[in-house]
């Protein structure tokens, strides 16, 4: 691995010496490289967060020269604060006919688990039309086919990467629950869906329930459907740590700033970087998540990119009081047990990028976790990130239109940490010149 990784080098040192006019005809050394071009490099990440660093891994692996672009704060982002769920049942898009029916509802009702801050409605207008007309159920119904397709392989690339970076014993394969609370929303699930696509689902009975979930109290749901294949991280910001490490340890380097532009230029594409820096290089992959709108803009990729703002409340206990994820559907958010505490996360809130934190988004969360676990100790913390939201739920994944150097890797929504290690594997297929193994069409830029 190091002879490859010294020999694309080698390259890259080539390929920039051919560019600047300095080929004698032989490559460089590595440490002349190093010094005369040390804002060069073979592949430029733009994101640091669990997206940017599996692609880095995997591409770094391959014997590739990579460079992270990311700021510090990159590391208590989404990847960090989310439920820690890889949800290979998330096939559903976030707008179905049952979300447009309900959508004025929950919009506007603040105790919804889908808000939108008040200040931020004019300027969402575009986006909510947008996220109505995939509501339609052709195009509901076509968004579900084209994730569950990203979705099929995801536990198995995640073992894949985690036995790399010997992070397998983070990973707590025991499934996860969605919890009905009522008659009616129980009837209204509709596991034949999720199985049509693929996904293994079972009803359980409330006893069944009981037995899965013993400290759930018995007056709590009437219902479950259960994910058996699914499984989840016992501590996110740990698997990120051991991926980070796995990538410097792989030759990765980072540079802790802002990428500001990119322009693609015949045989490199320019990064500008916060500090009056730049860095060339032969391709770029966009994973900057919710900042990644502006970015793709320059390319000439216009892609309606919003921005998610999730919570979460952390409560510090030996043994937290549910063994696997587990989600009231209606209430919209998660009961994750993690190592040493109990994660409740979730809500969506449309609001953008700059809004301080809602306090009420967080006493929302509060509220619900004591109807279902009153004797919760106070929250130890709390988080409030930003999840990249695009209307149909899908990813942008591929080239851009008019710059095959760039890749999109970018717009995840809810499913980042799921889809990273396929996202990296794509990534690295498009830039060896290979088939990815699943059809991108659905994903590209140019659908909107």
């Amino acid at each position: 691995m190091a002879d490859a990784r010294a020999r694309a080098r080698d390259l890259c040192c080539e390929w920039l010496a051919r560019d600047h006019g300095l080929w004698t005809g032989h490559a460089p050394s590595t440490k002349t490289c190093a010094m005369k071009h040390s804002r060069d490099t073979d592949i430029a990440i733009i994101g640091a967060g669990v997206v940017g660093l599996s692609c880095a891994l995997r591409l770094a692996h391959q014997g590739h020269v990579v460079t992270i672009v990311a700021p510090a704060d990159d590391s208590t982002g989404a990847s960090y604060g989310n439920a820690g769920i890889i949800a290979d049942y998330a096939v559903m898009p976030v707008g179905t006919p049952d979300v447009l029916r309900d959508l004025p509802a929950l919009l506007f009702n603040r105790t919804s688990p889908l808000a939108i801050r008040r200040s931020a409605v004019l300027t969402l207008a575009p986006w909510l039309l947008r996220f109505a007309r995939e509501c339609l159920p052709a195009r509901a119904q076509a968004n579900a086919q084209a994730i569950a397709s990203l979705l099929a392989d995801s536990l198995p690339a995640w073992r894949e990467m985690a036995n790399q970076i010997d992070g397998t014993h983070l990973i707590r394969p025991n499934g996860a629950l969605s919890l009905y609370e009522t008659e009616k929303d129980l009837a209204q699930a509709d596991p034949a869906a999720r199985r049509a696509l693929g996904v293994r689902t079972e009803m359980v009975s409330r006893a069944e329930l009981g037995q899965l979930e013993p400290n759930l109290p018995a007056h709590v749901g009437v219902g479950a459907a259960f994910y058996p294949d699914a499984a989840s991280l016992r501590d996110p910001a740990a698997m990120l740590a051991l991926l980070r490490a796995a990538v410097t340890a792989a030759g990765v380097e980072q540079i802790t700033a802002r990428a500001t532009a990119v322009n693609c230029e015949t045989a490199h594409v320019q990064v500008q970087i916060d500090g009056a820096q730049s860095l060339r290089a032969r391709h770029v992959v966009l994973a900057a998540g919710a900042w990644s709108r502006v970015l793709a803009a320059q390319i000439g990729d216009r892609v309606p990119l919003d921005t998610e703002r999730g919570y979460h409340l952390e409560y510090d206990m030996i043994s937290p009081p549910v063994q696997r994820p587990l989600s009231p559907v209606a209430r919209g958010y998660y009961f994750s047990p993690m190592q040493g505490r109990l994660r409740v996360a979730g809500t969506v809130e449309l609001g953008g990028l700059r809004a301080p934190p809602s306090e009420h988004r967080w006493q929302v969360l509060e509220q619900g976790a004591r109807v279902f676990f009153p004797d919760l100790p106070a929250p130890s913390r709390r988080w409030m990130g930003f999840r990249p939201s695009l209307p149909d739920s899908k990813p942008v994944l591929g080239p851009a239109n008019r710059c095959a150097r760039v890749i999109h890797a970018f717009g995840h929504g809810h499913l980042g940490l799921t889809l990273a290690p396929i996202t990296a594997r794509i990534v690295a297929d498009l830039i060896a010149g290979r088939a990815p193994h699943c059809d991108l069409g659905p994903f590209g830029a140019a659908r909107f």
